[in-house]
């Protein structure tokens, strides 16, 4: 095996563009599933972890930037992410066992496209933002066009994500909710997963509707029909129930040894229903 041992971004991006072999290893949490496997041997491995700018988190007037190697126990710990963006730690918090949160990353995590990934509903309905950059130039791009398939991305040769920026909101939602569902309560691949935020006006109707899933399928899917139609409605059963029929237009449910398909629309369904309701507890 061959290690290359970039110190700054601007010598990764060097090293990538003379290796385009090389296969990023950021906290390496997946990685070394396959390395322990025998699969790596022969390979070239581009490793980031002393590439200390992308570790930091910085702050700005519109929002916050992480670095694309910050651990997920880093970013649990910041206060101003902790205040803001509450669903995404809580996500984080989730992501295996600690000692997997002390080593994985958010950039990981993105790279690695898994349609199970946790902390994609939240980053969604955050409307996050990935920065790049590669030989031809820094590039942002909303998260979710990110996603091509599983375990494939939009990033181009030589392309590595830098940063996450995630925008601060204009208003506190009257209702957020992240939850994730699978086969036991901890160190498990979800079911599915959800995220969303609501914003009511004084009269009760909606005046914005965020809602994303996750392993439903292939990618992470933003529930644009039903976060349409309920715009400016007043949330009463009957509107909450069409809304529900509408979920099957955004989401296409995998079927998988992990679940059905039948199961997975359901549970979604019975998500956003308790969430639009609001049935469930809010943080």
């Amino acid at each position: 095996m061959t290690v290359l041992g970039p110190r700054t971004g601007s010598e990764a991006v060097a090293l990538y563009e003379k290796n385009p072999q090389a296969i990023p290893l950021a906290g390496g949490t997946d990685l070394m599933v396959a390395w322990n496997r025998g699969t790596l041997n022969h390979k070239t491995i581009l490793d980031l972890s002393a590439v200390r700018e992308w570790r930091a988190i910085a702050k700005t007037e519109t929002g916050v930037l992480i670095g694309s190697l910050l651990p997920l126990s880093e970013l649990q710990k910041d206060p101003v992410i902790f205040e803001k963006f509450p669903l995404l730690v809580q996500a984080a918090s989730i992501v295996g066992a600690w000692q997997i949160q002390n080593r994985a990353t958010l950039a990981g995590n993105i790279a690695n496209a898994s349609p199970a990934g946790d902390t994609f509903p939240p980053l969604v309905v955050y409307e996050a933002v990935v920065h790049t950059v590669s030989p031809h130039g820094p590039r942002s791009i909303p998260v979710r066009e990110v996603f091509a398939g599983v375990k494939k991305t939009t990033l181009g040769p030589g392309e590595l994500i830098a940063s996450i920026e995630l925008p601060f909101l204009k208003q506190n939602p009257d209702r957020q909710l992240f939850r994730k569902v699978g086969g036991r309560a901890a160190m498990t691949i979800s079911k599915t997963a959800a995220a969303g935020l609501l914003w009511l006006k004084p009269d009760g109707a909606v005046k914005e509707l965020r809602f994303a899933l996750g392993s439903m399928a292939p990618t992470v899917r933003r529930l644009r029909a039903a976060e349409k139609f309920v715009k400016g409605k007043k949330l009463t059963p009957e509107i909450v129930s069409e809304a529900l029929e509408l979920l099957k237009k955004d989401v296409s449910p995998i079927d998988d040894w992990r679940s059905t398909i039948e199961y997975r629309l359901r549970v979604s369904q019975n998500l956003l229903e308790a969430f639009l309701l609001g049935h469930v507890p809010q943080r």
